[in-house]
Order: structure tokens, then sequence, then C-alpha cells
């Protein structure tokens, strides 16, 4: 197993580590987090839980549980499939945001985009307030200014 020495070990001079710390083996000593990598693992913690709730909306939305709302079978055809759109993507963001994975903030990036893209130009299919719209918005650009301070405080 070459490469792997236990922590605080030394080497003699054929070699063969000397144990002098104890008995964790590492590859190499882990980096400290630093903040800004903290405060966007946790927004994107809190966006996911965001994003898990939106989806579980859509959800309802298509199973009629909501009292008064019209049924998801008398939706035009296009307004269906923006919901059942939906209903996919902002699960598969929601998880890959909580992973804090790559993946995951490129999918939430494709299902934020998208509906405010799809809010603007067909607000028949997505209705959504200005309020709702600038929130979304707000929410990308924090995301992306949080990636950025996060990737220019580890160099």
């Amino acid at each position: 197993m070459r490469g792997l020495t236990k922590v605080g070990a030394t080497r003699d001079g054929r070699g063969r580590a000397n144990d002098v710390a104890g008995d964790r083996i590492e590859r190499s000593p882990r980096a400290p987090q630093t903040g800004w990598d903290v405060v966007l693992v946790w927004f994107m913690r809190v966006t996911a839980v965001l994003w898990l709730a939106k989806g579980v909306s859509t959800w309802a939305t298509i199973l009629d549980i909501f009292p008064g709302a019209r049924p998801f079978e008398a939706e035009s055809l296009g307004r269906q499939t923006v919901i059942v759109y939906f209903a996919v993507i902002d699960f598969m963001a929601a998880i890959g945001m909580w992973l804090t994975s790559a993946w995951g903030g490129v999918v939430w990036l494709l299902a934020a985009t998208s509906a405010v893209t799809l809010a603007i130009l067909t607000p028949h299919l997505l209705p959504m307030s200005i309020p709702v719209l600038g929130s979304l918005g707000a929410i990308v650009v924090i995301y992306f200014a949080l990636s950025w301070a996060a990737a220019r405080e580890v160099r």
C-alpha cells in the first residue's frame, strides 16, 4: 500500500513507517473547510428543502389534493406537460442539491431557469407572480455568488 502513511508517522531509511503518533491511516491531512464552502453547503441544503416542498406541491396538483383547485385532467395538454416536467425535475434537483453534488447544482439551475423562462414566455402554461419570479432570480444569483466566493477562497 504505497502512499498510505500513518498520521504522525515517520519513515526509516528503508521506507518503513515508524509509528509515532497513533493508529489512524489517511492518504493526506484534510484541508480545513473554508467559511464560504460551509455557507454554500448550507445554502444548497436549504434550497433543497424548498425544492422538495415545491416538488411535493406539484405532485399534490397532479393527485388533486388541493381542495377547490382545478382538476389535473381538466388542464390543457401543455399545462399538464409542464406540471409533470416540474414534478420530476424538482425532486431530482432537490436530491442533487441536498447531496451538494455538481450534477445537483446543474439540474437545479435547469429547473429554476426553465421555470423563470416558462413563466415569462408562456404565462398561461406556468403562471407565476412577479415576486415569485424575483425570488427565483435572486436565489440563482445568490447561488452563483456563493459558488464564486467559495471557489476564490480555496485558491
